[in-house]
């Protein structure tokens, strides 16, 4: 069964607004769709107004009751794991039970080296796989030891844990052969498909490959979601069926500026998803 939600990219001073974000979740919610997924990234670093998407997640938590709310995505190595891991916590809390954590390496380096952090692929990819399986233990709950090369965790229990069990679901970004290997360990792929002009930039076809490259990865026959970014209307029920049939699970409509003001991004929640 394919799932709609609609993506919101949080630049500008109104799509980076916290309330204006709520509204239109709220609006998402009662027009049908599944889920709210928002990105993550510093661009006041390079000039552009960006909101916080945990403040935005917790405000839609708030105004919402079924909508499948995450991150598409955070970049991992920006966050300390233990205190995201308490974040994560208390928005599933508020949520109950809502919470998806989309993940990747960050795709601009200089919002890591403009704060002297990181910046080298290969230095963040090994601070995410680390930081997955601190994330993983702490949620569980269970006590962590961990003596890794970035992070060190000494026989700490989190408290309070997240609603779901055993622990928020675990969705993996990014386009390239190991971050396909990555996502096969864990619960989800979610891959941007689409360009600023709202062109889909990965064909039918192409998804098809890469599902087919995480499966012969897997390890487990445990549900797997693949959610993918795209621009459609709501006449354009066959483009988005296409991907469905190539695997995609998650069709994330993705709302910007450039594709218009907020009234006009709001007259597309409304209406629905292109199902």
């Amino acid at each position: 069964m394919t799932r709609y939600a609609i993506e919101i990219v949080p630049f500008g001073q109104d799509f980076g607004n916290p309330r204006v974000v709520a509204e239109l979740a709220a609006a998402a919610e009662s027009a049908g769709w599944d889920g709210l997924f928002i990105w993550d990234h510093l661009g006041f670093v390079w000039g552009m107004p960006a909101g916080d998407p945990w403040v935005m997640l917790s405000a839609a938590a708030t105004v919402t009751t079924r909508l499948r709310l995450g991150t598409s995505v955070a970049p991992l190595p920006r966050y300390r794991p233990h205190v995201l891991a308490r974040l994560l916590a208390g928005i599933d809390i508020l949520s109950n039970g809502r919470l998806v954590l989309g993940v990747g390496l960050g795709g601009l380096a200089q919002e890591f080296s403009a704060f002297g952090e990181p910046e080298d692929e290969r230095t963040r990819a090994e601070m995410m796989e680390e930081g997955l399986l601190i994330l993983e233990g702490l949620m569980s709950g269970r006590p962590v030891a961990y003596h890794g090369r970035h992070y060190m965790v000494d026989g700490v229990s989190l408290n309070p844990t997240p609603v779901q069990r055993p622990r928020v679901p675990i969705w993996i970004g990014g386009d390239t052969p190991p971050a396909l290997r990555r996502a096969a360990r864990w619960d989800g792929w979610i891959i941007g498909a689409v360009n600023e002009q709202q062109e889909m930039t990965k064909s039918p076809d192409r998804l098809a490959e890469q599902i087919a490259y995480i499966r012969q990865h897997r390890r487990t026959d445990a549900p797997f979601e693949v959610a993918m970014s795209g621009c459609s209307q709501t006449n354009q029920r066959n483009m988005v069926a296409e991907y469905a049939s190539a695997g995609m699970t998650w069709w994330l409509e993705t709302l910007f500026g450039s594709r218009g003001s907020v009234e006009f991004n709001k007259a597309r929640i409304l209406e629905g998803p292109p199902a």
